[in-house]
């Protein structure tokens, strides 16, 4: 039966475009943005599980963007650390070389004094951004003055927290367990320099005067074994350090996988296909330019019905 009130071939026609158009209006979108899921409306589950994750990723970029100021800060006290490390050991060659001498222990002196000195210019100038890891009595009680015994060489070192150690609490991380984030951090327990250096004073002070004496043996003896007591506690501070420095580094390496990890997994979820979008493009073009003249030919046909009356 034809109609001149209803034309239901024009009808589904019509739906026909609209679907086309739609989803033609949707591939295009998808091109011009990469994106398959842009909000929630498109996949809520994807939308909402790639958001916490871009967050994730957001998050420890930042701590790995972090985690460098804390990493140059030890780097800095290391390589401070070594230096004086190497100071000692030339600190204690001298000792050692005093032991056998039969004079020029003041030379000795003059030298010992001056390694201390590069030793405290080397332990003020190994900060960063204002971070000093091997201040002095930072993280303790006030140091008390030590003393070395004339008779002895036995030396009384320099008290305050370098005997039990510095707790230096570094951050290394942050985990996310249970849905929240929490700081992980690395406690670095190491003598304090400072207090050190000190001692290498007390053992250079009056180093001729004490070796010169009637019990000049015995002072050089003891001064030989304090010393290579001191020398063995910075070494300490040096292996901390470089150990801390390492941890670091590999938690940045860590955190750099796992964003590219969660980048990736959000790709996956969100991004378009391009190859694909490419493709659905030229075929819903096609099916436009069909549906159009679909609907053209459907709106002829009432036109049909005036043949009836001629």
């Amino acid at each position: 039966m034809s109609s001149i009130l209803t034309n239901t071939s024009a009808m589904n026609a019509l739906q026909a475009l609209r679907t086309v158009n739609s989803n033609l209006e949707t591939s295009q979108d998808r091109i011009s943005s990469g994106l398959k899921v842009s909000s929630g409306k498109d996949n809520a589950a994807y939308f909402q599980i790639s958001e916490t994750m871009k967050g994730d990723s957001s998050a420890f970029g930042s701590i790995n963007e972090g985690l460098s100021l804390t990493k140059n800060s030890i780097s800095t006290a290391r390589l401070g650390a070594e230096t004086i490390q190497d100071l000692s050991q030339q600190f204690l060659d001298k000792v050692a070389f005093a032991q056998g001498a039969t004079g020029g222990h003041g030379e000795i002196e003059n030298d010992l004094l001056e390694l201390v000195k590069q030793m405290e210019s080397t332990l003020s100038q190994s900060t960063f951004n204002g971070d000093d890891l091997l201040g002095a009595d930072t993280y303790g009680s006030p140091a008390t003055a030590g003393s070395i015994a004339a008779a002895t060489g036995v030396l009384t070192a320099t008290t305050g927290d370098a005997t039990a150690g510095v707790a230096r609490n570094v951050v290394t991380g942050v985990s996310r367990a249970g849905g929240t984030y929490a700081a992980t951090t690395m406690v670095v327990d190491t003598h304090d320099m400072a207090e050190l250096v000190a001692d290498f004073k007390i053992i250079a002070t009056a180093f001729e005067t004490n070796a010169t004496a009637s019990t000049g043996a015995a002072f050089l003896s003891g001064a030989l074994a304090s010393t290579e007591g001191v020398v063995g506690n910075v070494t300490d501070i040096a292996t901390k350090l470089g150990q801390a420095e390492t941890a670091i580094e590999g938690q940045q390496e860590f955190l750099s996988a796992l964003t590219d990890t969660l980048d990736t997994g959000v790709s996956a979820m969100i991004d378009a296909d391009m190859e694909e979008e490419a493709a659905r493009l030229q075929a819903y073009q096609v099916q436009q330019q069909l549906a159009t003249q679909s609907l053209s030919i459907a709106n002829q046909q009432p036109q049909n019905v005036l043949s009836l009356f001629q």
